[in-house]
């Protein structure tokens, strides 16, 4: 198995980061370079599984720190209508924009997630949170938790090993994220993936999370 620090080779290059230097520049940087080792080149099983279990096609999805969006052509392929894509990288955004250009059920942005306005009834979690420094965590929390809709979601995969304080990629272990996330969400699902790329074997969280009305 590779060790996850090729996941961003980026992330060999600095390994005492601060999270301010985790900004637009770090990661234009990364996709410039073409130092993005997050990417497989396709929407992993794990996403794929859920996806096509999810019944309301119409519902508002947002995808945050889409990077290259395979999940959107998943979902497109499935017949979803209103899909969000968010980056804060402008060069991603440029690349998926073009990529997305003829589909108007996407619409892509490029802002910083943290400071995003909108409603949405599931967030497709898949590498974002993982990209996060650890003290922006419970922010993270939080954001998503104010941006879903009454019973949204928040759906995907978190890394369930630890990494250290050195990243992109930041893991975790599952004790540290039912503190961190039940304190605003549900926790219905977060067990180990059973269907993980073979690289990320035995790495891997699948989480459904619902959207609690009243933060605890």
């Amino acid at each position: 198995m590779k060790t996850m620090e090729n996941e961003n080779p980026a992330a060999s290059e600095n390994k005492n980061i601060k999270s301010h230097e985790l900004d637009v520049s770090f990661w234009n940087h990364c996709w410039k370079s073409g130092q993005t080792g997050w990417d497989v080149g396709y929407a992993t099983q794990p996403i794929t599984e859920y996806l096509d279990q999810y019944e309301n096609k119409d519902a508002a999805v947002l995808i945050p720190g889409c990077g290259n969006a395979y999940e959107a052509a998943y979902m497109l392929d499935l017949g979803f209508t209103n899909i969000t894509l968010l980056d804060i990288s402008d060069e991603a955004v440029k690349i998926i924009k073009e990529k997305f250009k003829s589909a108007p059920q996407v619409k892509v942005l490029c802002e910083d997630f943290f400071e995003h306005e909108g409603k949405y009834d599931l967030i497709i979690e898949q590498t974002f949170f993982c990209a996060q420094v650890l003290e922006r965590r419970s922010e993270y929390v939080k954001k998503a938790s104010s941006i879903l809709n009454e019973n949204g979601r928040l759906a995907g995969v978190l890394f369930g090993i630890s990494f250290g304080p050195s990243g992109p990629p930041f893991g975790g272990r599952f004790e540290e994220y039912r503190i961190l996330f039940s304190p605003f969400f549900q926790l219905k699902t977060m067990e180990p993936c059973y269907n993980s790329i073979p690289p990320r074997s035995g790495s891997e969280l699948f989480i459904t999370f619902i959207k609690k009305q009243k933060p605890d």
